[in-house]
């Protein structure tokens, strides 16, 4: 995109110069030249003022005439019936020339090497040439500015959609100065918002609607239970047949959710969450500092979890943000393995989660501030897309601690392949 927008750019600015600048080289090069031949006529006016008449020129004062005459000129006087006269040195072949009748018979003629006027001429000319050059590179210079300028947020807003494809659903507050980008901005912010909510009401739909079937299937089996032991041998037939179908109504319901789940991890792959933290804190590092904040920061290396990188990052940013906007002093990223699987810890030293918001604090909108409460709820939602836990471990002071899964061996080591079989 910067690219395309610089070549296009430079090429509208080499064109107009072209297009300018070539008749504006040959008009000035012709314009030498008359200026040239005007200021001949002008001294040869002035030459002509110092004669009185046939036979004045052995009597003029031959000072005051070579005032008029150029330092390389030559002024000859042709007069019918008198030898020609001259003044001045040799000016060479082809010189410009420039003649002016005094009286009749008499002619004075003007002459001055043209070397002078093709040196003024090349001089001018470079000077065109030069502002030439100049307006290229100044088209240059802003050409690059605008290309950067539009290039850069361009590509933020890229990014911005890539997340929200990703599953990040949280709002970009930076906002470039343009009116075209920011309206898209806004308008991602907002669809961001509608497809946070959307998948967080099919969320709980599939799991209150999980948790209900459940419960039916659960009931259901325990009335076909007692059935079973009726002494009626036909209804206990009939009641081990519908309990066989409730088994597998049960199984097809946990294969439907497992399949479920699998959909949203479908993006996962081993990731070194050292790398993935690195990151993180590459992006929040420079906020932390301009707020006087320090980050310690324990990741070993070698831990690899089965997780979509993008939503890691995504989530740890929230964290990240939430630590920035809401607590105090420094915060803490820990990392570890345990028997479960893998975790990582943000911690900082602020006053924490009150009491009465600690059940609630993961829920859409509850803020202990003045923000709109999305950061959290997102960040679990995106932990919980790869299989993972959000949890608040400790309210005061604030410890949230991602829970995710272990890299498999198979994830990590590939499979061997199968022996070759002779032909």
């Amino acid at each position: 995109m910067r690219r395309r927008i610089l070549q296009s750019t430079l090429l509208v600015v080499t064109i107009t110069a072209l297009v300018l600048g070539v008749p504006l080289a040959i008009t000035t090069w012709r314009l030498v030249e008359d200026f040239m031949r005007a200021d001949l006529l002008d001294r040869l006016e002035q030459v002509a003022t110092r004669f009185e008449g046939p036979g004045s020129f052995e009597t003029v004062d031959r000072g005051a005439l070579a005032l008029a005459v150029p330092s390389q000129g030559r002024l000859t006087l042709e007069e019918a019936g008198r030898p020609v006269q001259v003044l001045g040195t040799d000016v060479g072949p082809n010189p410009v020339v420039e003649t002016l009748p005094v009286w009749p018979g008499a002619v004075i003629t003007l002459a001055e090497p043209r070397m002078m006027l093709r040196t003024e001429q090349l001089q001018v000319t470079l000077v065109v040439l030069l502002l030439i050059v100049l307006s290229v590179g100044t088209g240059a210079v802003v050409a690059t500015v605008t290309a950067r300028r539009l290039a850069e947020p361009l590509s933020d807003v890229a990014d911005r959609a890539a997340r929200l494809g990703a599953g990040d659903f949280r709002s970009a507050p930076h906002r470039h100065r343009i009116a075209e980008l920011d309206r898209v901005s806004d308008v991602l912010d907002t669809s961001a918002a509608a497809l946070a909510e959307l998948v967080q009401r099919e969320r709980d739909l599939v799991g209150d609607v999980s948790h209900q079937m459940r419960s039916r299937l659960t009931a259901l089996r325990l009335r076909l239970d007692e059935l079973s032991t009726h002494p009626d041998p036909d209804v206990r037939r009939e009641a081990d047949a519908a309990l066989e179908q409730a088994e597998r109504l049960s199984g097809v319901v946990d294969e439907l959710l497992q399949a479920a789940r699998a959909a949203r991890a479908a993006g996962a792959e081993p990731t070194d969450l050292r790398d993935a933290v690195g990151a993180v804190i590459e992006e929040w590092l420079p906020r932390l500092r301009a707020s006087g904040r320090a980050l310690k920061v324990r990741v070993p290396s070698g831990l690899l979890a089965r997780v979509t990188p993008m939503r890691v990052r995504e989530a740890m940013g929230a964290l990240l943000e939430n630590a920035v906007q809401h607590g105090g002093g420094t915060v803490t990223i820990i990392a570890r393995a345990t028997d479960r699987g893998l975790q990582i810890e943000v911690a900082d030293a602020g006053t924490g989660v009150p009491e009465e918001l600690v059940p609630y604090v993961f829920d859409r909108g509850v803020s202990v501030g003045s923000s709109t409460g999305l950061g959290l709820a997102l960040a679990r939602a995106l932990v919980e897309a790869d299989g993972g836990r959000l949890e608040l471990s400790r309210a005061r002071p604030p410890v949230f601690t991602i829970f995710l899964p272990a890299a498999r061996a198979d994830d990590v080591v590939p499979a061997p392949r199968p022996a070759a079989t002779p032909r």
